[in-house]
């Protein structure tokens, strides 16, 4: 559902730049499969002399190959050129409102929980959740590690992708989920609310207390590392969220486009109704 360059994405390109400048220089990024063997080859060479072990190394990338189809998804992005109507229409219709509404009463004790903790109230993270899967219905399927391989090879935002790739092989390394597990958005969006990697490595709770991190899977730890995510970027419990007020400010950290930050204080303020 998430299939953009906005929100945390562009924020963190400055970061990828600086975390990624050997393997992103080790070998030519390309336009086409042509050259993808040999940066893949460079890239693991890399891995390897950065930490990463061998056997991530070897279980996530021998046999990712380029994927052309997330190139062309890369080049036909239009949702966020919507206005307001037409994105809510799209993804915050109003079924989803009733569906929403549903969704706290099932989930009120982890809700309550989770505000406990974080002082995020539950319309605003099931709004997010919601607007970006359809409440963990559509996340992804595609290979979350191949997408990371095709775009770090890309010559677009080699530099950003590259940082997004060694993210996503810590997080087989710490034992969060297998490289098979691993299946999202076309850009590498991972789990129902679509986290990239490297917002997973640093926001990601086990809510759950199963000993992971588990962002595809389990609701508590999906709703709890959003809010985690809310909370890391300065969101004050208590506080309105609607524009103008003080929290509203903080959606342009989870997506810089105005009309997502517009739908999803809209959405929550119609969930809370």
């Amino acid at each position: 559902m998430a299939l953009r360059f906005t929100g945390w994405m562009a924020a963190a390109v400055v970061a990828g730049i600086a975390l990624s400048s050997g393997a992103a220089h080790a070998a030519k990024c390309g336009s086409n499969a042509a050259g993808f063997p040999a940066w893949l080859q460079a890239f693991k060479t890399e891995a390897l002399a950065r930490g990463i072990s061998s056997r991530t190394v070897h279980s996530a990338l021998d046999r990712v190959s380029y994927d052309p189809r997330v190139i062309r998804l890369d080049r036909n992005q239009h949702s966020f050129k919507l206005s307001l109507d037409q994105f809510m229409a799209r993804r915050a219709p109003p079924s989803y409102i009733k569906r929403a509404r549903g969704m706290v009463h099932s989930n009120a004790g982890l809700l309550s929980r989770i505000e406990k903790r974080y002082g995020v109230p539950p319309e605003v993270l099931v709004a997010i959740w919601g607007m970006e899967t359809g409440f963990g219905a559509n996340s992804g399927h595609m290979e979350t590690i191949r997408s990371l391989a095709t775009l770090a090879y890309d010559c677009r935002r080699t530099e950003f992708f590259t940082n997004e790739l060694y993210a996503a092989l810590q997080i087989v390394q710490r034992g969060d989920m297998s490289p098979g597990e691993m299946r999202g958005a076309w850009a590498g969006e991972l789990g129902q609310t679509q986290f990239l990697a490297s917002k997973y490595l640093e926001f990601a709770v086990d809510f759950d207390g199963d000993g992971r991190r588990d962002l595809i899977h389990s609701r508590a730890d999906v709703l709890a590392s959003t809010a985690n995510f809310l909370r890391g970027h300065g969101w004050r419990p208590g506080a309105g969220y609607e524009p103008g007020q003080p929290n509203y400010a903080i959606f342009a950290a989870w997506n810089r486009a105005k009309v997502y930050q517009q739908a999803l204080a809209l959405f929550a303020s119609k969930i809370a109704q």
